[in-house]
């Protein structure tokens, strides 16, 4: 029995790294953004793709395991916490009252976090919300 664990990623030509260079759809050899704006929005974007690329192809149950018991870390808890993550940010910049809590009591996003295919949709869903709401909030402050 190997001690080595199943290969967790796609990369083959430097094995640490989650995929190739040039395979990896966040790497930019082009001009970088111009402006505090657009370096945000470039920054936010290979931050949630890297997210997104671990997930991708995973089910509810792989999403849902918790990485080190009895640590609640899952990829499930940390789409839902990055979509609370998303709402707090924009609460810091908008006026009025702040947002409610997506998951409610603190550490919901992960202590409730389930292989629940339908939770994993809502998950998702509720990430693509919040960050398209951060980004049309953030836009407002050119």
């Amino acid at each position: 029995m190997s001690e080595r664990p199943e290969r967790w990623s796609q990369a083959s030509v430097y094995p640490d790294m989650w995929a190739d260079p040039e395979d990896d759809p966040r790497n930019n050899d082009g001009v970088s953004p111009d402006g505090e704006l657009a370096t945000l929005a470039d920054f936010l974007s290979g931050y949630r793709m890297t997210l997104r690329m671990k997930c991708e192809g995973l089910d509810a149950e792989q999403l849902a395991r918790r990485s080190v018991p009895p640590s609640t870390m899952s990829l499930l808890g940390l789409v839902r916490h990055l979509a609370e993550d998303e709402r707090d940010w924009r609460n810091w910049i908008s006026e009025g009252e702040p947002l409610p809590k997506l998951y409610g009591r603190r550490d919901a996003d992960f202590d409730e976090a389930v292989a629940d295919q339908a939770q994993v949709d809502a998950a998702f869903a509720d990430l693509e919300r919040e960050q398209a709401a951060t980004d049309a909030a953030l836009a407002r402050h050119p």
